[in-house]
């Protein structure tokens, strides 16, 4: 499908942003195995949800959905049933990490696959640690990809330090470690997401937190806990990207979470010179939610690297977006793992925002250079099936003298199924 993005004249308005994927997809898992009941409103509905949800109802718990809400009879720790089929995790790379682990607990067999793209990214470093608690996975490629064939259960707490910081391996571990017989452990190179281990409290599960090392201790049961997922930081990073870039804009974000450990584009944003500011502050359960006020602005470029790569990841394109707007060069440097995302986001960010005149490149494996102040112009580009990319390009038609033409731009539906929409409302409210 392709999207034609025009210039609006000005861009104002206010958006109310779905529910985050990642609060969402923990969210069912856990209440999975809780005992109790427990409603998930204002729940992210994409396709990745999609997919975790069919997984966790060919295990056999009892899920019922409504727009936006989910209602679920938690099956307990250990009351999840042997799949009479293969489960598949599509195209989320969540669902088939965050899934490994709850499936390293259990003692039956299960086989996890997905699409053509999530079969191409790495599963080691959940592979890896899951053999040392005591799981038998087996996988293609000298067992570094899937589909991946599961036989868990017996397991063995671990102290296991991460190559990488991410949010999906140490959950995974953490699910795990549930069904552990000791403390599990994870020692991470920096920060990431910690919306499990919240939840894992909020539960129930003993947790504790030393600098970049998480412990649990396997508890007897959690508890189910009704939820109300925050707005969607990493869906609302579009509309920041596109407001401060357009030169006569004033949007209003509604219900965003703002954890400080998903917060990293807007830390650097403000190092830029961005207008943005929060406002109405407070919490949504275990987490932190504001209205994000965003104008436009004058930027400037700037120079980041691995102690915040892990806390914007998902916000790269948007970043090297906001970028060519700047003033002098940004550099965006230890950002390899964007080359494991739905595409190779270094060279497909690179490749699609030259096609609008930017002045962008890539160094080396793991570096993005912009050289800010290049005249854009629209364009023909491609999504690469890549939701992030797709929306990143819709914040720049909207803000540049285009059209800007995206194919593949179906792929919103991945985590933000209501984007055109809202893209639409948002133009439309601008013209008045």
């Amino acid at each position: 499908m392709r999207k034609t993005v025009n210039l609006v004249p000005s861009l104002t308005g206010e958006l109310t942003i779905p529910g985050d994927k990642s609060v969402t997809h923990r969210a069912l898992l856990l209440n999975a195995i809780g005992r109790g009941k427990a409603k998930v409103t204002n729940a992210s509905c994409g396709e990745d949800i999609a997919a975790t949800l069919d997984c966790l109802r060919l295990l056999g718990v009892n899920i019922t959905q409504k727009p936006d809400e989910f209602l679920i009879t938690g099956a307990g720790l250990h009351g999840l049933k042997e799949p009479s089929t293969i489960l598949s995790a599509s195209q989320s790379g969540t669902t088939m990490r965050l899934m490994s682990g709850l499936l390293a607990g259990q003692d039956f067999m299960t086989v996890l696959t997905g699409d053509r793209g999530l079969l191409s990214r790495p599963m080691d470093r959940v592979i890896e640690p899951l053999r040392e608690m005591g799981a038998t996975i087996l996988g293609r490629k000298n067992d570094t990809l899937a589909p991946l064939a599961i036989r868990g259960g017996h397991l063995h707490g671990v102290d296991y330090k991460t190559k990488v910081a991410s949010a999906q391996v140490k959950s995974c571990i953490l699910l795990a470690g549930l069904y552990a017989d000791s403390q599990t452990t994870v020692n991470e190179p920096a920060y990431s997401r910690d919306h499990t281990e919240l939840m894992m409290a909020a539960m129930g599960v003993k947790v504790g937190v030393n600098g970049h090392s998480i412990s649990i201790t396997p508890p007897k049961e959690l508890t189910c806990v009704d939820i109300n997922v925050p707005g969607d930081f990493s869906s609302a990073a579009f509309w920041m990207a596109a407001a401060v870039i357009h030169p006569n804009a004033k949007i209003t974000l509604r219900n965003v979470g703002v954890n400080q450990t998903r917060t990293g584009f807007l830390d650097v944003l403000e190092k830029m010179g961005a207008k943005v500011r929060l406002e109405n502050k407070r919490m949504a359960g275990a987490e932190p939610v504001a209205d994000i006020i965003v104008e436009s602005s004058n930027l400037r470029g700037v120079e980041i690297g691995a102690d915040i790569i892990p806390r914007l990841i998902d916000e790269a394109p948007s970043l090297a977006l906001v970028a060519a707007f700047a003033s002098g060069m940004t550099v965006i440097r230890d950002a390899g793992e964007l080359r494991l995302k739905e595409s190779d986001r270094i060279s497909t960010t690179v490749e699609e925002l030259s096609k609008l005149g930017a002045k962008v490149s890539e160094e080396g494996t793991s570096t993005i250079i912009i050289e800010g102040g290049a005249r854009m112009h629209g364009g023909k580009c491609t999504s690469h099936g890549d939701h992030r990319l797709a929306m990143t390009l819709a914040a720049a038609g909207v803000a540049i003298k285009g059209p800007v033409k995206i194919d593949g731009a179906e792929s919103v539906d991945k985590s933000y199924p209501t984007f055109w929409k809202d893209l639409a409302k948002l133009s439309a409210a601008s013209r008045v």
